[in-house]
């Protein structure tokens, strides 16, 4: 989906949230019930971003999506989560969280950025495979599955991006 013409002008660069990021979370993730449907992992999202660093980026005053980072030392950031509004997705919303989370983790002196989402599990889930191919496209490297990491039904695909200065 893309925004109606002009539309993705408007929006703006991910600036830094630093108050109510965990009702936020909640809000952003309860709208997507094809990705989170376990409201307590949707709650623990909420409480763990309240200490991380937050970026999102606004649309007319309301927050369209949104990207937390926890610092693995001591060279790597992780996306905890990364979530943006239905109406936005396919809009740039997503890109420009990852860039900002991007910036953030080289402003740390982080080498990698890793990101974990559902695995390929042999059955017809077209939005992880939306999930998957976002952030291929995005130059994140499919580094390994962890079978059992969340559970043995949810196997995790850990994605890495080396964060060089061409990119």
């Amino acid at each position: 989906m893309t925004l109606p013409a002009g539309k993705e002008e408007q929006m703006q660069e991910a600036i830094e949230i630093t108050e109510s990021k965990g009702d936020i979370c909640r809000a952003i993730m309860s709208e997507l019930t094809d990705w989170f449907t376990e409201p307590e992992v949707i709650e623990a999202c909420a409480e763990a971003v309240e200490t991380l660093p937050m970026f999102g980026c606004l649309d007319e005053g309301t927050v369209a999506g949104f990207v937390a980072v926890q610092t693995h030392p001591p060279a790597a950031m992780e996306i905890l989560v990364i979530a943006t509004r239905r109406r936005h997705h396919g809009s740039g919303v997503g890109k420009r969280l990852l860039a900002a989370a991007e910036r953030f983790a080289r402003s740390a002196g982080c080498k990698l950025l890793t990101v974990k989402t559902l695995a390929p599990r042999g059955k017809d889930e077209p939005q992880y495979d939306a999930t998957r191919a976002f952030y291929d496209r995005n130059g994140f490297i499919r580094a390994e599955v962890f079978p059992t990491l969340w559970h043995e039904d949810h196997p995790c695909l850990f994605f890495v991006k080396p964060l060089t200065a061409a990119n």
